[in-house]
C-alpha cells in the first residue's frame, strides 16, 4: 500500500465504529466529534487485514515524543468509555487522541490542549497494534 506523507489510514472497522460515535450522542460529544468527521471524510480506508503495522489504529499503544521537551510517553488510543488519561489511555475524541488516529510512525502531530496551549509530538514507535497481532475485531 502506498501512503502519501501526512495521509491518515483507518481500518474499515475503526471507520464504522467511529462514524457511529460521530453520529450519536450529546451536543458536547457532537462538538468534539467535528474534528473526527473531517478525519473520517479524508482518511484512506483499508481492510483490517491490510493495514500496515506502522499505522496508529484503535487500541494501538504508541510511543510519542513531545517535541518541546523531548519526553517520551506511552499512550494507548481508545474509545471514550475506556479513557484513563493518567494511565496513558487517551480517548480518540480528545485533541491528542484525534491527532494520533491513523498516523504513521514518524508522523509529527499537533493538537490544542484544553487550556489552549499547543503541543507537538512525533510518533516514534508503535509498541502494539491489534491488527499486527492478528486481532481484527477489537
Amino acid at each position: 500500500m502506498n501512503i502519501q506523507t501526512g495521509e491518515r489510514v483507518l481500518t474499515e472497522l475503526d471507520r464504522v465504529r467511529l462514524a457511529s460515535i460521530a453520529s450519536r450522542g450529546s451536543r458536547a460529544r457532537l462538538l468534539r466529534s467535528r474534528g473526527l468527521d473531517a478525519v473520517l471524510d479524508d482518511a484512506l480506508v483499508v481492510p483490517s487485514r491490510r493495514v500496515a503495522s506502522d499505522i496508529v489504529t484503535m487500541y494501538s499503544e504508541v510511543l510519542l515524543r513531545f517535541v518541546d521537551d523531548g519526553i517520551e510517553r506511552k499512550l494507548t488510543l481508545c474509545y471514550p468509555g475506556d479513557a484513563e488519561p493518567q494511565s496513558g489511555f487517551v480517548s480518540v475524541l480528545s485533541p491528542i487522541g484525534l491527532s494520533l488516529l491513523g498516523q504513521q510512525v514518524g508522523a509529527v502531530v499537533r493538537w490544542v490542549c484544553p487550556d489552549g496551549s499547543e503541543r507537538t509530538g512525533e510518533v516514534t514507535a508503535i509498541l502494539f497494534q491489534p491488527e499486527a497481532s492478528g486481532d481484527y475485531t477489537t
